[in-house]
Formats: C-alpha cells, sequence, structure tokens
C-alpha cells in the first residue's frame, strides 16, 4: 500500500509540517517504504484477536500516600529554602524556560 502525494500532504498539514514540493516527494517515497515494512504482518489471519491497547494490560500507577517520612526527620521550610539561589515565599524561584511570558527571566 503506497501513500499518495496528497496522503503525505494532509499529514503534513495534520502535524503542522511545511514541506517543498521536493520533500514533499522525498516524503512520500520514504513513508511508502516504511509502510511497505509491515505487509508481512498483514498475512496473519487476525479474526477474533482482541486489539491489546496496552501492553501491560490493567495495571495503573501506584503512589504512595504523601506523608512524613516514618522516622519523622525532615527539614523545615526555613532550613530547606537557606541555601537556594533565590526563593519567594516558601518556595523555591527558577529561571523560566517556557520564555518571557508569565515567568522570570534572568
Amino acid at each position: 500500500m503506497a501513500l499518495t502525494t496528497d496522503d503525505v500532504r494532509r499529514i503534513a498539514a495534520y502535524a503542522r509540517i511545511a514541506l517543498t514540493e521536493n520533500e514533499l516527494a522525498e516524503m512520500t517515497a520514504y513513508m511508502s517504504e516504511a509502510i511497505k515494512l509491515f505487509e508481512p504482518i498483514r498475512a496473519y489471519d487476525l479474526a477474533g484477536v482482541e486489539p491489546t491497547y496496552h501492553p501491560i494490560g490493567g495495571l495503573s500507577n501506584v503512589m504512595a500516600a504523601d506523608v512524613a517520612n516514618k522516622h519523622g526527620r525532615s527539614l523545615s521550610v526555613d532550613a530547606a529554602l537557606s541555601n537556594a539561589a533565590s526563593t519567594q515565599g516558601k518556595a523555591f524561584r527558577i529561571p523560566s524556560i517556557l520564555g518571557t511570558a508569565g515567568g522570570d527571566q534572568r
């Protein structure tokens, strides 16, 4: 099953990737070759096989309760923040990594 140039153009538009006509032709050939690699799988009789939505099955994330440690040892807020380069209230203050909107810049 080979992809058409229009198929790849729609995929690129969906992914918001701008492709020149040369890149579009190159990507069409590349993606068609990649799809050919899956052809042997189509030979299997999969009628009646239930789809697997998650490889681990019904497991879910297991989170521990958010409680103080069993030894009763923990830092006070002041001790935890004592060596911080910058703080704001009871929190560490760090430089923004997302740009200038709404964050500190250093």
